[in-house]
């Protein structure tokens, strides 16, 4: 009787020993008979929101008249962007910023040099891209009557933004997956096999470009962008 037991315990750790490996190897190659692809969406865009910062200095010796003449500066850069179009909840004057040189005691000492620095900044926040776009040049006239700009935020003072990505988000993940499956059935055509239901799908992360992209260039320096998003899908095989 003992043998008898013996023996069906031996037969059963025999079946499960086989059972087992043949279950982990036929699933393991289950798993491995699918296809990763990817696919691409782009769609060119243009910035609906610009924000411009018109930020100008002058020096002194004496505070008052600074204060009197910058002040004076900005009503005349308020008034030449209204001509241009703006109206006044578009236009922001922020506060005027003070430096003391002779407060730094590690100034220079030539008297030549100016005791006062004040700057400010006027911004524009508008819709409207192409009115901004036009005016920019026209700062030249700013210029003319003895408006200094400061020299770090001339060179690049507009930003145009693309604020509406969420609308044009499911338009474009829907072709980037339709971009995938043709992937995947040119990859399944050449294989011999057919394509099955989506195992796993990361939708990717959303960009947006420069349409021109020029060494040198930001997206935010350009009115017409391109947004670009790469979904990566994983397709069972059959």
């Amino acid at each position: 009787m003992k043998k008898i037991i013996a023996s069906i315990f031996l037969a059963t750790g025999l079946i499960l020993g086989g059972f087992f490996p043949g279950y982990y190897y036929y699933k393991a190659k289950l798993d491995n008979n699918s296809v990763t692809v990817k696919g691409l969406s782009e769609m060119n865009v243009k910035a609906d929101l610009a924000i411009w910062k018109l930020k100008f200095v002058i020096t002194g010796n004496e505070l008052l008249s600074a204060q009197k003449k910058i002040t004076s500066q900005a009503s005349t850069i308020t008034e030449f962007l209204k001509e241009q179009g703006f109206n006044d909840d578009e236009i922001k004057s922020e506060r005027i910023i003070t430096t003391d040189l002779m407060a730094n005691p590690y100034r220079n000492n030539d008297n030549n040099n100016m005791r006062f620095i004040l700057s400010q900044t006027i911004t524009v926040r508008s819709t409207n891209v192409d009115l901004v776009e036009n005016s920019l040049p026209k700062t030249d006239s700013l210029i003319a009557k003895g408006i200094i700009f400061d020299g770090s935020s001339y060179d690049y003072p507009v930003s145009y933004i693309f604020t509406k990505l969420n609308d044009i988000k499911p338009q474009m993940l829907e072709e980037a997956t339709k971009n995938a499956k043709e992937a995947a059935f040119e990859f399944a055509k050449s294989s011999g096999s057919k394509v099955g239901k989506i195992r796993h799908a990361n939708q990717g992360v959303f960009s947006i470009l420069p349409r021109e992209q020029i060494s040198g260039s930001f997206e935010s320096q350009q009115i017409e962008k391109t947004v670009r998003v790469v979904s990566t899908i994983e397709y069972w095989l059959e």
